[in-house]
């Protein structure tokens, strides 16, 4: 049976969602912003154009921006994860295998389908997304999901693909003509630290790379290397993956709308992380060993004295109980915690996490690891999930908040609030 694998990956992501409900915006240069309005994490081809880099601070392109008519938007995550789940959930009616990679790409199996033109099959799937939810879409398909990433890549950045780019139907010097045109860094799993040492190797392209010895590039670099040199010669190494991983670390780290600097204010910051936390941690059904709590300054500022600091806490038992987890790092907090400094950031981290099934009970069976606290957590996540997120909360969160997430300019959430739907007039 022939393996083909398809990487189906929404263009252009955050910024095709917004111009899905502002179509005003098609054809202009858009940039959607990361946490309070601070670097660029999504770009229209147009912006693309004009040099403007991923990760870019927003304030670097003031001058750009006026120049170009750059329309900025803030991070809308509530629309973007629901946009997510609609493109996800009409995907997994065109494969029985699929595996949702990211927020916005997704791998599907079409190994031993019976349509023998998978490029057309894939342009069917791109026209149902488009029309049905409105994001554009590109294709790659390829005998292993290392292929398929790199058939994605090509469709994206070449128009004679026409959105799908299909490895199984070229020839192998075909290929190896489109190999030769691609940067080494374009391949999955190769970052920015390894491109410089596989240019020291002269390698400096994908066909350079598929023409490397894989038992001597993993001697020199890793197993995984070998593996993704195998993936591109077609021979498969990384399998589909039914369900998503359970994460072996949860990571709620966020800066300051304004720079904080009373206790009282970190402290209700640091509730509403572990709040974000522990909800990641329940939907994984897992438990946490440990808990590390950090603050730090802004290291930008140059008129202010920098402080960074941070405390890992053992826990006394594996929990997901918020109560215990918020007291435990408010308790980490207030240890690391000094006067007179602007603080900007703050985290949380929960790690050494064990599923349900491995947890080890507490010998005491105490309120906050017993039936009770069990029941409590059930009913604050059914509350929330039907009543909206912080719906039920500590009060240690608090209410004013002055260190919120700053978002300037925001959409609506058109699809998750009711009174946010879009107003349809004569």
């Amino acid at each position: 049976m022939t393996r083909s694998i398809a990487l189906i990956d929404c263009n252009n992501f955050y910024v095709s969602c917004e111009r899905v409900f502002n179509p005003q915006l098609v054809g202009k240069p858009v940039v959607v912003l990361s946490n309070n309005d601070g670097c660029v994490v999504a770009r229209s081809n147009e912006v693309k154009a004009q040099g403007v880099r991923m990760g870019q601070p927003w304030f670097q392109l003031n001058n750009l921006a006026k120049q170009h008519g750059i329309v900025a938007y803030s991070s809308n995550y509530p629309l973007y994860a629901d946009m997510s789940n609609r493109v996800m959930g009409m995907l997994a009616t065109f494969s029985p295998d699929i595996e949702v990679y990211s927020i916005d790409e997704c791998f599907l199996d079409f190994s031993g389908f019976k349509t023998q033109d998978l490029t057309l099959y894939s342009q069917h799937i791109r026209q149902k997304i488009k029309q049905w939810i409105g994001l554009p879409v590109c294709v790659g398909i390829g005998a292993t999901k290392t292929l398929a990433k790199l058939a994605n890549y090509l469709a994206k950045n070449n128009p004679e693909f026409n959105g799908v780019c299909n490895f199984s139907v070229m020839m192998p010097q075909q290929q190896n003509d489109w190999f030769s045109q691609i940067a080494v860094s374009e391949v999955w799993g190769i970052g920015r630290n390894l491109t410089p040492k596989l240019h020291q190797q002269g390698i400096h392209t994908v066909l350079d790379l598929k023409q490397a010895n894989p038992a001597s590039m993993r001697s020199r670099f890793s197993v995984i290397i070998e593996k993704t040199i195998r993936e591109i010669n077609g021979i498969v190494c990384i399998e589909l993956e039914e369900m998503a991983a359970a994460k072996k670390q949860i990571v709620s780290s966020r800066s300051f709308g304004a720079p904080v600097s009373d206790l009282a204010s970190l402290e209700q910051a640091v509730s509403l992380y572990v709040n974000c936390a522990v909800e990641k941690l329940r939907r994984q059904q897992s438990y946490a060993s440990t808990l590390f709590v950090s603050i730090r300054t802004s290291p930008f500022n140059k008129k202010a004295a920098y402080y960074k600091n941070g405390l890992t806490i053992p826990l006394p038992m594996q929990t997901d109980n918020i109560k215990l987890l918020t007291k435990a790092a408010l308790w980490g907090l207030r240890k690391i915690y000094r006067k007179g400094y602007k603080y900007q950031k703050a985290a949380v981290v929960l790690s050494e996490l064990v599923s349900a099934n491995n947890r080890q009970s507490d010998l005491f069976d105490s309120e906050l690891s017993g039936c009770k606290s069990d029941k409590l957590m059930n009913i604050i996540s059914k509350i929330n999930a039907v009543m909206g997120k912080g719906t039920l909360k500590l009060a240690s969160e608090g209410y004013r908040q002055p260190w919120k997430l700053r978002q300037s300019n925001k959409s609506s959430s058109y699809t998750t609030n009711w009174n946010e739907l879009i107003h349809v007039t004569k």
